[in-house]
């Protein structure tokens, strides 16, 4: 099993946790983006820099990931692309994306999207708070627990 990360918008918290993870666990961390992404040096952690265009990570990630690879990400089209490959995907505050919800977190996205373009909402997720990067470290543990890795 291999980690995916959508770098390009992973917080720098979220990122600690994985490489300490990947360097304890011994598990392959790929971070793809679109610019340079400064990794710690390991065996077990690479940085993979895509060229610049929309959607080309994320395009990067779908056509190379494996069925039961895990994948950081809070971009839901890219998830529900990822859950369609028999991708495992958890997003950087530690939400689980599965077949049984990727569904409603799309169709929400978009209603929110629409409300958005029309000026009926604005605004966005709010700041990432050090309960979230617990919560991200907890979702990511029983993951890899439950697989026994």
């Amino acid at each position: 099993m291999k980690i995916w990360v959508d770098a390009d918008a992973c917080p720098n918290l979220i990122k600690t946790v994985l490489f300490r993870v990947a360097q304890k666990r011994q598990l392959e961390l790929l971070l793809v983006a679109n610019q340079s992404i400064a990794a710690p040096p390991s065996r077990y952690i690479k940085s993979i820099r895509v060229s610049g265009g929309f959607d080309v990570a994320d395009d990067y990630i779908v056509e190379h990931l494996l069925a039961g690879d895990l994948a950081i990400t809070g971009d839901i089209p890219l998830a529900a692309k990822i859950v369609a490959k028999q991708g495992f995907v958890i997003n950087p505050r530690g939400e689980a994306y599965t077949v049984e919800n990727i569904g409603e977190k799309l169709a929400m996205r978009d209603f929110m999207e629409g409300l958005r373009d029309n000026g009926l909402a604005s605004g966005g997720a709010a700041a990432m708070a050090a309960k979230d990067v617990q919560n991200f470290a907890n979702a990511l543990d029983r993951f890899l627990a439950a697989r026994q890795i």
